[in-house]
């Protein structure tokens, strides 16, 4: 069985030939490098590419740039002013020091911008899934409709306005919706056949349950309907504790959720999802990546691993890491170890 079929088995509640080991993405490895290629063959990756612009604002909207010093200042000169964002990079990281909305008044500046829907570019998807043929399962990144308000306002605006503005957060999250059901349309026209969707996390981690049955819930739920009628697969991505959550995201019909973290970066207990929503979603990941991947000896992963694939079961399960592409050499060959253990299991007691 190759890696692509032994996934979608996976996902589709059958019986793969072995229990699927996912690495997300190939981590820091030259992709081109020998190291790459024996990941690619021995375990069963994800890749995760992009396929265009920008759904929520469009091609229309163009912001001009201007660098100082270490800050990359983005404004867009709507008809009803400026919204203005300022992103610093440092030699360690960078992050938004800015965001382009601040009062309610600037979401009219941003609803008065010419709109025109986003490019669609599936350069990179083609490529990837040319590349990696039947040995890996390619997927779509896709924000979800939530990530208007959660990205163009603070983290901490995004909450408040949750508490002072939630007509306007739901009418910021429909129209972006909107925008972005039709963007998926189209994909689905040109082929693309699986997505990863992001942003629930912006509600479950930050606004709790009202926020994500107000801002996630019914338009997640038309965004996997648009996908599955075009027989397409939603995968799902929610970081953080989610297993009060996990039937909130069964509901919203999704093909598989990853990374379902583990104790003490989240609060899942495999065993348990699995009893919660196994028969409904394909649970993928309960490792962590930097922390146990990257950083353990191969033969206590091995063990970790050994672990989730007894509580977890044989059937709807995809053991992976915390879906972070971050792993160094060292965590790939522990992938591969954790796939050579799965096949040894799958040898002694049989599919």
């Amino acid at each position: 069985m190759t890696s692509r079929k032994r996934i979608l088995e996976a996902i589709r509640h059958g019986t793969p030939d072995r229990i699927p080991v996912s690495p997300f993405g190939l981590g820091a490895l030259d992709p081109d490098g020998a190291m790459a290629r024996e990941l690619i063959e021995k375990t069963d990756p994800f890749i995760s590419v992009g396929v265009g612009g920008n759904p929520f604002v469009g091609s229309a909207a163009v912001p001009r740039v201007i660098q100082e010093a270490d800050t990359r200042i983005s404004i867009y000169d709507t008809p009803k002013g400026e919204l203005v964002t300022r992103f610093r990079r440092t030699d360690v990281t960078g992050a938004t020091v800015e965001y382009p909305m601040k009062s309610p008044e600037d979401v009219e500046k941003f609803l008065s911008m010419p709109f025109e829907p986003a490019n669609v570019d599936l350069t990179g998807y083609k490529e990837w899934s040319d590349r990696v043929g039947e040995e890996a399962f390619v997927l779509a990144d896709l924000p979800d409709a939530i990530c208007l308000p959660a990205t163009w306002l603070s983290p901490q605006d995004f909450c408040t306005w949750w508490a002072d503005y939630p007509d306007l957060m739901r009418k910021l999250t429909s129209i972006a919706a909107s925008r972005l059901n039709e963007f998926v349309h189209r994909l689905c026209r040109e082929g693309v056949g699986a997505f990863r969707i992001i942003g629930g996390e912006y509600a479950s981690v930050q606004l709790g349950p009202s926020g994500f049955d107000a801002l996630v819930t019914p338009f997640d739920t038309e965004l996997v309907d648009i996908i599955h009628s075009y027989g397409g697969i939603a995968y799902y991505h929610n970081h953080g504790s989610v297993m009060r959550f996990l039937d909130r995201l069964a509901d919203l019909g999704i093909d598989a959720l990853d990374p379902l973290e583990a104790p003490p970066w989240g609060d899942v207990d495999i065993g348990e999802a699995t009893r919660q929503i196994g028969d409904r979603v394909c649970l993928v990941g309960n490792l962590d990546d930097m922390e146990i991947i990257d950083a353990l000896p191969t033969e206590r992963v091995v063990a970790i691993a050994e672990q989730r694939v007894a509580a977890a079961g044989g059937s709807g399960f995809i053991l992976g890491g915390t879906a972070s592409g971050t792993y160094t050499e060292r965590g790939a060959r522990n992938f591969i170890a954790m796939a050579e253990m799965v096949r040894g299991r799958m040898r002694t007691d049989g599919p």
